[in-house]
């Protein structure tokens, strides 16, 4: 028995250590991206006007309601200040909870999909702010690594989108604002959709660690649109290794 305790001990620490390894680099990853992103826009002299990040995992050992119940119940132990719902239809349950801090907006979804009699989980966090500022770099660099160790079980996968006014007297043509953004993020270009007034592209750039696997690498997506109103502005989104929002 004193065998069988002390095994148990050591892949009960094993566990906690892997589980611990694969939250410090979701937060790693998820911190450098948008730091990243924010970063090469300031030197762009681009004005941020909106940013996200998301983050997702699979919950492998969460199989049915009260695996659910459990982690919902644990989540509201550590998030006491956060606003729960509750709906359910046929196909999946969802579970969702807001921050009251009128600072950022923060979400919490909680989906549970019944496929063929077996209960899929999924956990999603997205955190939203409408400026780039000192408060922001200060809740990447201390509140987001909590939110992330509370909420996620192991390495979760993470995406992060900013958008931006560009501010350009000359007011130059799309492709011009695309070549030079691209430069910047030193992205190769692999895949792209231009208009007259909207262009979309999928890069690889060596700033980003992760890939999308695919027939050609690629780690960030950008977006231009030029508004032909009096006073017209050219907005972009760009995000790793996709754009999560609607552009």
């Amino acid at each position: 028995m004193k065998k069988i305790s002390f095994f148990l001990s050591i892949f009960g620490i094993i566990g906690f250590i892997v589980l611990q390894a694969g939250n410090k680099t979701t937060v790693a990853d998820a911190e450098h991206e948008i730091q990243t992103l924010a970063s090469v826009l300031q030197n762009e002299d681009i004005l941020i006007t909106g940013w996200s990040l998301y983050a997702r995992e699979t919950l492998e050992n969460v199989n049915g309601q009260e695996d659910v119940e459990g982690l919902v119940e644990d989540l509201k132990a550590k998030l006491p200040n956060w606003t729960w719902t509750v709906g359910n239809d046929s196909n999946h349950g969802e579970i969702i909870a807001v921050s009251k801090s009128s600072r950022l907006h923060e979400k919490i979804k909680i989906i549970s999909t019944d496929i063929n009699g077996q209960v899929h989980t999924y956990i999603m966090y997205e955190v939203r702010g409408q400026s780039w500022n000192k408060n922001t770099e200060a809740f990447l660099s201390k509140n987001l690594p909590g939110r992330i160790f509370d909420i996620f079980r192991g390495n979760a996968t993470t995406f992060s989108c900013i958008e931006g006014v560009i501010n350009d007297k000359i007011n130059s043509a799309l492709p011009v604002y695309k070549s030079k953004l691209l430069k910047a993020f030193n992205a190769k270009e692999i895949e792209g959709l231009e208009e007259d007034s909207f262009i979309s592209t999928s890069a690889f750039s060596p700033l980003f660690d992760k890939s999308l696997s695919s027939e050609h690498d690629m780690n960030m997506q950008l977006g231009l649109r030029k508004t032909d109103r009096l006073g017209g502005k050219t907005t972009l989104v760009v995000g790793t290794p996709i754009i999560t929002i609607e552009y």
